[in-house]
Order: structure tokens, then sequence, then C-alpha cells
């Protein structure tokens, strides 16, 4: 069953010998980061891969409080977060779903009915306050973000940032609603920054305000999602009617929840109906106090606010997962009007930086789920990885089954036109007999299949917001790689030579030797 909370999820931890408690007093400003960041690349050192979730009981300047740490920061504890043996297993139930057909006669019906019935389970139901822990205290007033033991990360970051936050959105046309993580810098008790690259829902979801309010021509030219050619622009909007966007911000989440706020969901998709379906069980929501949204009943905290249309504040620098400090720049204000939470709330919190990182086992999983749904525009790709050395956006690796000249490069193309993977810095594309997950392979096939000038070629358009070398913020070049065999149509007339293998019944006479001799 699923995790009702996060709680329940921390008590499964240390069930399975997953989590340690740190009772060592820890300030979190940099300490608790620094441990956590040690025990993210424990593997280095013969410990278990990713070490141990970190629950710390003893936080600096903040008596009663626990933070928890490094909760995703593994593959196993990555399979337990969505109770599956393998990621591969939400793969599988995604294309047993896209694989339902419309019915055709009434019989047809009568055998989807289960399916649908299925499928109404993950939908989120709302539930009473009075059912919602999440409201065991309501602070309309005199409420400060700093009661909350906040992490600051590292040294040269612009100050304390909310690391793990699920931030809620409504579309202002379809009226959906948005669940997405963007990092907020905290300025005072009651602002903070608001992380929204250009690219993603929420900031669309600002523009369509912003036109609404003031007109399209003005949307395009306000904020940190507005650029000219002279740069960032900022107007004033004079009286609107509608001058803010409403917020909520979900900080401590079931697991599932948590996850699926990074999941780059289909168009029209609730990521609350996502959570449902990788917990398989509908998420519970409750009305907020002050703004038009509903949150995870369970949460630990509750932050509720809004947005300025027209307000930007310098936000950063940050330690991000590039391993690169993100420089300063102008992004959204949110405002709280209200804050909820549990009793003795728990902090839930990460760190970014240096790979090998807990997002990147939150990454492995969100390529073994996308894999289907790429395969629905792509259907020759036999396999991905995104290496966590390539930071998500930097180096898709990605096999094939080859059927015509020069698929290679439509799949390339077809990448960079398909969501979120727009940003991918480098495409590498193999035969289907290379395993993507084996990066001497790929070496290996990369560096003797390739002509330099004829396999790789260039394009440019958007690039990642983190992206610090591209010759313009959010513009740049990209590269893609054939690293397949090359056909005649192709202009390759020599022939290719065959790799090495042994033969299967030499292979099958010496695994009985093999074993004779002990070394298996």
């Amino acid at each position: 069953m699923a995790y009702d909370d996060l709680r329940q999820w921390i008590k499964a931890l240390e069930k399975a010998g997953e989590l340690k408690r740190v009772r060592e007093e820890v300030d979190p400003i940099l300490e608790i980061a620094e441990i956590t960041d040690r025990a993210s690349k424990a593997s280095k050192r013969g410990a278990s891969p990713g070490g141990p979730a970190l629950l710390f009981e003893r936080v600096k300047g903040y008596p009663g409080s626990t933070v928890v740490m490094n909760q995703f920061g593994s593959e196993r504890r990555m399979r337990m977060a969505l109770e599956v043996d393998s990621l591969d297993e939400i793969a599988g139930r995604i294309r047993a779903f896209m694989e339902i057909k419309s019915p055709e006669g009434f019989l047809d019906k009568v055998r989807m009915l289960p399916m649908l019935a299925e499928a109404g389970k993950f939908f989120p139901r709302t539930v009473p306050a009075k059912d919602a822990p999440c409201k065991q205290v309501i602070l309309r007033e005199n409420f400060n973000l700093l009661d909350f033991p906040i992490l600051k990360c590292w040294p040269l970051d612009g100050g304390r940032f909310i690391t793990l936050p699920c931030v809620i959105t409504r579309d202002p046309k379809t009226g959906k609603r948005n669940m997405g993580m963007y990092r907020m810098q905290v300025y005072d008790g009651q602002t903070t920054g608001m992380h929204w690259q250009r690219q993603k829902n929420a900031a669309e979801h600002l523009r369509e305000r912003l036109r609404a309010a003031a007109g399209a021509s003005a949307a395009e030219h306000v904020g940190v999602m507005a650029e000219t050619a002279g740069g960032t622009t900022k107007i004033a909007l004079g009286a609107l009617k509608a001058d803010r966007m409403e917020v909520a911000v979900a900080i401590g989440t079931d697991p599932a929840t948590t996850f699926a706020a990074i999941v780059p969901a289909p168009p029209g998709v609730e990521e609350f109906i996502i959570a449902g379906f990788l917990r398989q069980k509908p998420v519970e929501l409750v009305k907020c106090e002050t703004v038009d949204l509903e949150v995870p009943a369970q949460s630990e905290i509750v932050l509720e606010g809004y947005v300025k249309l027209d307000e930007l504040q310098v936000e950063g620098p940050f330690g991000d997962h590039t391993g690169f400090y993100t420089m300063e720049e102008e992004y959204p204000v949110f405002h709280l009007t209200c804050i909820t939470h549990r009793r003795d709330p728990i902090y839930s919190a990460t760190i970014v930086g240096k790979p090998p990182m807990e997002d990147g086992w939150m990454g492995k999983a969100v390529e073994r789920i996308f894999l289907p749904l790429m395969r629905l525009t792509l259907p020759e790709i036999v396999d991905v990885n995104l290496p966590v050395e390539g930071v998500f956006h930097n180096v898709m690796i990605v096999s094939i089954r080859k059927s015509y000249a020069g698929q290679a490069r439509k799949v390339m193309n077809g990448i960079w036109a398909m969501g979120q993977a727009m940003f991918t810095k480098c495409i590498i594309v193999v035969d289907e007999d290379c395993d993507v997950q084996d990066i001497g392979e790929v070496t290996l096939r990369v560096t003797n299949n390739i002509d330099p000038e004829r396999d790789i070629q260039f394009t440019l358009g958007p690039v990642d917001s983190l992206d610090h070398a591209s010759r313009l913020p959010n513009y740049g070049s990209k590269m893609g790689i054939d690293a397949t065999r090359k056909w005649a149509a192709e202009g390759f007339t020599r022939p290719w030579p065959p790799m090495i293998e042994m033969d299967a019944p030499t292979k099958a006479r010496v695994d009985a030797i093999w074993k004779k001799l002990g070394m298996e």
C-alpha cells in the first residue's frame, strides 16, 4: 500500500535499514548540507551506493525541529519510494495504459470497464479541513518562514533556499492545477524568490495572467520570462484588475507526490493524477485558507500566497546540480499570506551539487518513466540513458532499431522537439545491440564508429537556463553524434567490420568449465 505521508515513509526507511538518525547538534547553515553531500557520495568510500537517508534531530537554533535529507538518494530507496522491485515496472504500467484502444462495440466497452475503474482510482480527492494533518496549526498573521530550519547549502549561495517544495499553481486558461519543483530563496520571514525558468509550466501560467491583465504585448515584455534585444525588460503595468497569481507550496509530502513534482507530465495531465498513478492510490487534497488552490492534506508544511505580476527581485547565486553556481538573476517574488503545518513539522530538503547526488537517482527514475512516452513519438527507440554526470540535460544516449539511412538524425531532431528534452545539449545515438547503460561500451562505439566531420551535427535552439557555457542565456548550440553502423545509402561504401564476439556453442561449453573452476 502507498505511504500515507512523509512520517510513514521515514518509518519504512528506518525499518529497512536505510535511515540514519543524526543526534549531534548541526547548523542548518552549511553543516547539514556538508554532511548530506558526504553521504550522497559515500559509495566512493566503499559504503552502500548513495549512503543512508538522514534525519537530523538536533538542529542548531531550532529546538524540537527535525530535518530529513537524502530520502531518495539510492536506487533502492527510489524503488522503495515508488513501491516497485524495478523502476522499469512503472514504464510497464504506463505502456499498458497507452495500449488501451477505443472500444468498437458493446463487448469492448464492457471489457474496458475494469481498466476505466482502475484509472479512476488515481484521481485526487478532496477531504475536509478537519481531516487534514497540515491544518493542525494555522497562522494567518505573525508567521515567519525563518521559524523553520531552512538550509543554506553552499558558501556562495545568496541565502537560505527551500529546495524540495511542491509548488502549485492553476492554469488560467484550463483551470487545471500544475505542481512543479522550483527552488525558493528566502528573502525574509514573509517573502521568497520563485525560480520559474522561462520554459516551465508555472512561468507560462504567469504569462497567461499577464496577457489577461495587461494585453499580449505587455505580457511578452514583463519579468524574468521577457527578453528583448537589450536584455530582460520590466515594465510598469499600472492599475490592473488582477495584479497577482495565487500560489501554494507543500513541503514534506509522501514520496510519490514529491517525486511527481519533477516528472515531465504530458500536456493537460495534472501531477496529482501522476502521483496517484505512482502510488496506486489517490492523493488526498484540502482547500487552502487564503488562496483558491488545493494542497496535499498530509503535508508537513504549507505556504500560501501570491506572486505579483510586475515584481521581480534578484535571486541567487545558488550552488546547482551542474556542479557550478547559478549566478544572480531577477525572478518573481512570492508573498506569503498564510502558513499551515502539522504540530512539530518535519522539514524536508535536498542538496544539489557535483554528482553523484540525490537528484541523480530521481533523474534515473524519470528516465525509466519517460521511455515509453518517448516511444510514442519515436518507436524505433530501444533504450535511453541520462548519465548522472551529464546532469539530466547535458547528455542523452539513445539506442535505436535502425531501418533506413539518416534515421539517427531523425531521432535526434525528434528528441529536441520533445518537451523538456529540447534542452539536451548532446545526443548520442547507437545501434540496438549496444547497452546504453554500459558507458564503457558506449565509449567504444562512439570512438570507433564515427567520422567526426560526417557523423556530428550541430543545431541552434533553446538551452537550459542553468547552462553557463551557452553563447546567450537560454539560447545556444546542441550536438548530435551518430555512432550507428553506416550504410551505403549514407555514403559509406566500404565494408563495415563485425565486432569481435565469441560464438554461442563455445560460450556454452566454457560456461560449464568456468563453473567447475569456481570462477563465477
